[in-house]
């Protein structure tokens, strides 16, 4: 847990989705769907607006009963969302998570965004390490 997100990054990647504030919320969801992802940032132009996640569209859509076609994602996304940068530990962002109650981060270098991490994707990072530290442990007690 002491690795850094810019380490999970180098694993993960760094794709970015995006979409402008005037854009529908079903236009959002489409395009969340298109790339299998739980989040998009709201920018215009580099700049971060917003975020606005699954959460969002079961709490201030289905839950709201508002209709996504004519519901602009501005009115609904979470503004000005909790950032971080890319050199802090992955147990750090636990401890965000966990006080904030956010599940999707947006990496920022500087005012860009460079990346989005999310709770799975810390997971998964914690999972795997724990992983290959067994594989090794294993091989070098059987003395691979």
């Amino acid at each position: 847990m002491y690795r850094t997100v810019e380490a999970l990054l180098g694993a993960k990647g760094r794709s970015v989705f995006s979409v402008a504030p005037g854009v529908t919320v079903y236009d959002a969801v489409s395009t969340m769907n298109q790339h299998d992802i739980g989040s998009i940032v709201v920018t215009e132009g580099d700049r971060l607006l917003g975020i606005f996640t699954e959460r969002d569209v079961l709490r201030r859509i289905v839950g709201a009963g508002v209709d996504p076609q004519r519901t602009l994602v501005a009115q609904v996304m979470t503004p000005n969302p909790i950032t971080i940068p890319p050199y802090i530990t992955l147990q750090e962002v636990v401890d965000i998570v966990e006080e904030k109650r956010c599940r999707h981060l947006p990496v920022m270098v500087g005012s860009r965004v460079q990346a989005i991490i999310s709770l799975r994707d810390v997971t998964r990072w914690v999972a795997e390490s724990h992983r290959e530290e067994a594989a090794h442990l294993k091989s070098y007690i059987s003395g691979g």
